[in-house]
Parts: structure tokens; sequence; C-alpha cells
């Protein structure tokens, strides 16, 4: 049985029209749609994950990192937490 892969969104869901990639998790909106889809491997998906980790440099990849291991310990991001609390 293959392990349950946590998707690196962050809640932050802006695409920069420069390069294609998500603010927050650096993700091509096609690989976005490719983690939502039930029969993607989970190899796919890790090789995805190092993909975008290169993609992102200084405070995004630091505040992805951040977020990203908070959401695999808590089932949230940071950011979907903080306006959770401040609504």
């Amino acid at each position: 049985m293959e392990s349950k892969i946590i998707s690196p969104c962050i809640s932050i869901c802006r695409t920069d029209p420069v390069t294609g990639y998500c603010y927050g998790c650096a993700r091509t909106n096609d690989e976005k749609r490719l983690w939502k889809d039930e029969n993607t491997k989970d190899q796919w998906k890790q090789d995805n994950l190092k993909k975008i980790l290169i993609r992102m440099q200084g405070w995004q990849l630091k505040t992805f990192k951040e977020s990203y291991n908070h959401k695999k310990k808590n089932g949230i991001s940071l950011f979907k937490k903080y306006l959770l609390e401040n609504k």
C-alpha cells in the first residue's frame, strides 16, 4: 500500500503571471491538477516535491518549508491556521 504524501499546497494560491508558478507552493496549474488526480503515483509526487523545492529560493523556500512541515504534523498550513484564528 502506498503511503499518503501530503499536498504541498500551503493555502497561498496565487499564480505568478511571469513564471506560471504558484507563489505559495511553486507548482504550475498542471502540477496542481496532477496532485488532485487519484491516479497520480506517489513516485511522481515525491519527484514533484523535489522539483518545486529547487524552484524556490530565499524567503519563499524558508516560509514554504515552515508551513509545509506544520501541515504534515498538524493537518493544516500555518497560513490557513492564521486565517481561521483571525476570522
